[in-house]
């Protein structure tokens, strides 16, 4: 199996406050970093870390060194990443003295992506590989659907959720991977089991991955059954690669042959330890890390 991430490479400068910034105020930031990130690169170094070989398709502009220099350092192949005219993606993030974030993202290079770039990052890919993507690249309609056709295994984030996610068509995801905020724009609904049968209702045959925060995750299959798993409590630090860890550990679980429950407590080791540390792709964990903490975490949440 060959994985190929398809996604959003930004440079994120994270700013320390006390608290986020609410409409018409202005506060004092304690220290802002630089660091790499973007939810393409968080999940492909989460998908490297937990053991797979990983290739890299996106964009960075003329500032993207610090980018491919951290997807080289993750030994994640990245021949296929272009570079465009002008500045690459970037984030402004704010955390606060709980680890909670708020983030601003401008797409710069990452909304330079074309149909024609992608048939090109595609080629060799087929069935038995996988491709993980989110939301945060122009073109993705055409690159599930050139992806499904393909016969590659779809994982689909659609972070930020907003019209272009809703314009993708669901019928080209084999496993759909959200949050509660994004089930409730997406279905309607953000209490588990209902979240879940809604999304079943649109692809029958599409798994669904649901993080529940504090309530932990939950997994439906194909055919219908649920796995649940809780949390692993932790002091957070920052939170801001937490679910692009979880999914990239989650379903490099699944490629080693792991069923959902331990995949699910794979991925919920990895991203207690992810938000113990400041950064998006730097704060992940190694494979072993995530391993000797893997006893820690909770059964039992959420409940039914």
């Amino acid at each position: 199996m060959k994985a190929l991430v398809f996604g959003s490479l930004n440079l994120d400068r994270t700013y320390h406050v006390e608290h986020i910034v609410r409409p018409g105020e202005t506060i004092a930031s304690s220290l802002m970093e630089l660091f790499p990130g973007g939810k393409g690169l968080n999940q492909a170094v989460a998908l490297s870390r937990a053991g797979m070989k990983v290739c890299f398709a996106g964009a960075v502009g003329e500032d993207g060194g610090l980018l491919e220099d951290a997807l080289s350092q993750n030994g994640i192949d990245f021949g296929r990443v272009q570079r465009l005219p002008g500045p690459s993606g970037h984030a402004i993030i704010q955390v606060d003295g709980e680890g909670a974030n708020s983030i601003l993202i401008l797409s710069g290079a990452n909304g330079g992506i074309t149909p024609e770039y992608a048939k090109k990052a595609l080629c060799g890919f087929g069935a038995g590989d996988v491709m993980l993507c989110q939301n945060e690249i122009s073109s993705m309609p055409f690159i599930l659907k050139t992806a499904h056709a393909q016969g590659i295994c779809t994982v689909y984030n659609p972070s930020p959720m907003n019209s272009a996610a809703l314009a993708c068509d669901l019928g080209d995801v084999d496993c759909l991977v959200i949050n509660e905020s994004e089930a409730r724009a997406l279905v309607g609904e953000g209490e588990p089991a209902k979240a879940l049968e809604a999304c079943r209702r649109l692809n029958a045959r599409m798994e669904v991955l649901l993080t529940l925060g504090s309530e932990g995750s939950c997994f439906m299959d194909q055919s219908g059954a649920v796995t649940r798993m809780g949390i692993c409590p932790v002091e957070a630090v920052d939170t801001t690669a937490a679910g692009d860890c979880f999914e990239g550990f989650f379903v490099a679980a699944c490629a080693r042959g792991k069923g959902p429950k331990e995949a699910l407590r794979m991925a919920a080791a990895a991203s207690a330890l992810c938000v113990t540390k400041k950064g998006a792709s730097p704060s992940i964990p190694s494979l072993a890390e995530a391993e000797a903490f893997m006893p820690r975490v909770c059964e039992g949440l959420p409940k039914a």
